[in-house]
Order: structure tokens, then sequence, then C-alpha cells
């Protein structure tokens, strides 16, 4: 039993009362016995799939006498159909915002950033301008439910003549620790503004939105990013809760772009020391062809090729993986790569010894790293090939007559083993056909076990088009883009050494 304090007093006031009672004779009414409806009574409904007129109506209180004031509404309703509201906007806001987390490139986090407003302002165009205040990039222009060509329609209207054009100019290019930070631009009749600059209206006109409402994307401590703007098909702009929300979302998703802008330049900076360290072209040795690719991962691995020429019109081609990754791979990627051209020159035609020499270099000035390498002389004249490998993926002969693995000696990567040793390889390429080497990644990006890469590579290398065989680079984009058709998944860097025997 519920004891209520004594204190509790119920007052009902006469109308509520009268409410009830006409409730209850209503409910009566309705349990009585069904009896024969008169000639009067209204004709049935008809019949809908579903539904069966026969049954009666749910039953509702009855409405209030005319004449007599309503009663009032409980202060303790009010609070919790506000407090309804609040929950409903935190889940919300807490959903996007885990949405936006799992983003992991800027062009990722734009795009999310657009969806996730669009639902919250109610508009169904958008588009985000990145543009970091420091001038160090990356700028983009990401939009949603508009084409390329519509993008570059709305940025021929002049900058201070937009919406986000407006914040990103008014935004200072130093942090805003101090500042107070800019409000959003609501625009809701474009073509009732007078002062709407000619070239303006004829865009919107032409691609059909009627309203704008743009937010900065900018953070205490980077300054400036960018902003967004979402277009209405429509006059219209959202209402006060909704600026409120997308407002906080947009201050979130400001400090999340500053960290992947930051991620950003430090994998452009990575790939560009590691485009640095490897050779700016390749040489030209008559009776062969060559072509490299290299595609650097996030993070900055320590894949690397090279070739170079030797006397007597002989040729070297190495390819290799320092393992790790980040600016310590790369600066050991450049002293082994170094090192290897040294011991080439020297001894070149016996490439066991080239391998030695660069495994005992490691071995005493970097004990506490590994790495795989393959080093190949050839002389294109003879059409002659003698290579060695260091716990390295082996090559691929691509032609018309055959597409083969070459068949090279298990051995260990370098600084693996106290004394490193691999008998060498000899194989003799018929004209026109093109060696491939390549480093593991190419492999791994596939995300399958290794014996499924293998078998992805070589259906890759064996449909390449005869109009592309004469072509190493032709060979090398086409297997390339067959084994990794998106890019691949993980983080290792992928290089692919094409060389066409005349």
């Amino acid at each position: 039993m519920l004891d209520i304090p004594s204190l509790l007093r119920v007052d009902v006031v006469p109308v509520t009362a009268a409410q009830i009672d006409m409730g209850v004779c209503d409910a009566i009414q309705r349990n009585a016995p069904v009896e024969e409806p008169t000639a009067m009574s209204a004709p049935h409904l008809p019949k809908v799939a579903g539904i069966d007129p026969t049954v009666p109506a749910p039953a509702h209180t009855a409405e209030p006498l005319p004449g007599l004031p309503t009663p009032p509404i409980a202060p303790g309703a009010m609070i919790q159909d506000k407090l309804a509201g609040w929950v409903s906007d935190l889940t919300t806001l807490h959903e996007l915002t885990e949405r936006l987390i799992r983003t992991g490139t800027v062009d990722e986090a734009l795009r999310e950033v657009l969806r996730a407003g669009a639902a919250l302002v109610g508009a169904r165009r958008g588009m985000a301008v990145l543009e970091p205040a420091d001038g160090l990039g990356p700028t983009t222009t990401i939009g949603l439910g508009l084409a390329h060509a519509d993008i570059g329609t709305i940025e021929t209207v002049p900058r201070s003549a937009t919406s986000y054009g407006r914040i990103l100019d008014d935004l200072p290019d130093e942090p805003l620790a101090e500042r107070r930070r800019p409000g959003a631009v609501a625009v809701p009749d474009l073509f009732a503004d007078e002062g709407l600059d000619p070239r303006h209206r004829e865009v919107a006109a032409r691609l059909g939105y009627a309203a704008s409402y743009a937010v900065p994307l900018v953070t205490g401590t980077a300054g400036r990013l960018g902003a967004a703007v979402w277009l209405y098909d429509e006059p219209a702009e959202p209402a006060e809760a909704r600026r409120h929300l997308v407002g906080l979302y947009g201050q979130y998703a400001s400090e999340h772009l500053a960290r992947l802008v930051e991620l950003e330049r430090g994998r452009a900076e990575m790939a560009t020391i590691a485009e640095e360290l490897l050779p700016s072209r390749l040489p030209r040795v008559p009776g062969v062809r060559l072509a490299a690719r290299h595609r650097t991962g996030p993070q900055g691995g320590g894949d690397w090729y090279d070739a170079l020429p030797l006397p007597e019109g002989a040729l070297g081609l190495a390819v290799g993986s320092v393992s790790g990754a980040g600016p310590s791979a790369l600066a050991a990627m450049g002293r082994l790569r170094a090192s290897l051209r040294a011991y080439a020159v020297m001894e070149g035609e016996d490439p066991v010894a080239v391998l030695s020499d660069l495994e005992l270099l490691l071995r005493l000035t970097e004990p506490a790293r590994s790495a795989t390498a393959l080093f190949a002389y050839a002389e294109p004249a003879h059409r002659r090939i003698v290579l060695a490998g260091a716990g390295h993926t082996p090559p691929l002969i691509v032609g018309e007559r055959r597409t083969e693995f070459v068949e090279t000696s298990l051995s260990a990567p370098l600084g693996m083993l106290a004394c490193w040793e691999a008998p060498s390889v000899e194989l003799a390429p018929e004209p026109g056909e093109t060696v491939l080497l390549y480093t593991d990644g190419l492999l791994r990006r596939t995300g399958d076990s290794m014996d499924r890469a293998f078998a992805r590579l070589h259906a890759a290398a064996a449909t390449v088009p005869a109009a592309d065989r004469s072509d190493p680079g032709a060979v090398a984009d086409h297997v390339l883009r067959t084994v990794l058709p998106d890019g691949g998944t993980g983080d290792e860097d992928v290089v692919v050494l094409a060389a066409r025997f005349e």
C-alpha cells in the first residue's frame, strides 16, 4: 500500500470534474448492448483493407464545454517536456559526433559534417570550404547534393557576396583564444534581399536554392579552418534550438578537423621526404625500358627502389623494405639505398656479395632494425639477369607466352642472422617480356592471405592488355589498378619497378 503524506492535497476544479463525468458517461454508453441500427443511423463506412468498420472507435475524453476556461497545465509537465527535449537533442548530438570521430581523412570528415549539419538544420544541399588561415593547406571544397560543376558555378559568385565568404573574410588569421567566436550567418530569403549581388541571384536561380545558413569552422588554437554552408530550396531558416545544436556540433567538428589537418600535413611531409630519397629519374640503358611506381603509406614506410647504370652497359635494379615506419624508417631507407649503390658499383656483377656487404653494414650500424632487399644485375644486350634476394618477394615475368614467378631460394631478411648468405638465380627474359620487381606492401594491402595475394597478382599480370605490354609504365599501372582497385587496406608502402627488355 502506498503511503501518501497527509500534507498532500489534490484540488479538482469544477471543469475538470465535469470532463471526467462526461468521459465516464461516454464509456458507459459505449459499453451498452448494441441494438439494431435505426433508419436514421449513419451509413456504414466503406470497407478498407486491414480496417474493420464495425469495430468502434477508441474511447476519447469529451471535449471541454464551450465557454469554460481550459484547466492550467501543471508546471511539472512543462519541465518534463523540456527535459525530454534536451535528452533527445543530446542523444542526437552524441550520435552525430560518434559518426564524425570515425572519419580518418579531411575529406571524409567534411562530408560527414555536411550530412550531419543538413539533418540538424533541415537542408538538402550544402558545401564545406577548408581554407586554413596559416596557408599551409590542405585546401579543398566538398559538396553535398552538388555536382562539381555546381560547386564551380557557386564559386563564380564574388566571395564577399556569399554567406560562407563573409565568414571566411571576417575570421581572423590568428588563434581565437582571447577573441569571441564568430557566429553563423543566416539568409532566410535570398531573393527578398534588395542588395543581393546580381551574379549571386543568377546562380541561385539556376541551381534552385532560395536561402542559406552558414557556420564557421574555427578553433581557439588553430584559428580559421573554413566554413560550412547549407542551402534551402525555399525561403527558410533553422529554429533557435537547431541553431544551438549545429553550433555545438560545429565546435566539436572544428577540433576534429584541426587534428586531421595536422595529420594530413604530416603525411604530405613524409611523402615528400620519401620521394626525395628515391631516384628523381630512371636511367636510360640501351636494350631495356624502365618504369617505377611508388605509393607512400599514411605513416611513411621504408619501401624503396633503385636503378643505376653500371660499367659495360650493365644495369643494377634493386627494391627493398626497411622495418618500421615514420621518420626513422625513412632515414634508414635512405642510408640503406645509398650503401647499396656503393656496393653495386664495386661488385654489382655478384648480387650475393652486394647483399652480404649490405647485411654486415646493417648489423653493425643498426642492430635493432631488419630489412628485405632484392638486387638484380642485368645485361640488357645479352638479355641476362642474375639476382639474389634477402627475405624478399620473388620477381614476376610478364610476356605474351608466359606469366610466372621467378623461383628464388628461400632466405632470411637482412639483420636477422649472424651471417647472411643465399645463392643467386639466373634468368633470361625473352624480347618483349617485362620483369616486375615489387615490395610486399603490394600483397599486404590486398587484405588477403599471402597465397591469395600472390594468385591475385599473377592474375593481374596475366591480363595485361596486348596494347599495354610494350610500355612498362602501362604494365605497372594495370597491375596496381587490378590488384588494388580502391587503394587497398593497410598503411604499407607499395613499390613496383618494371623493366621491359627489347
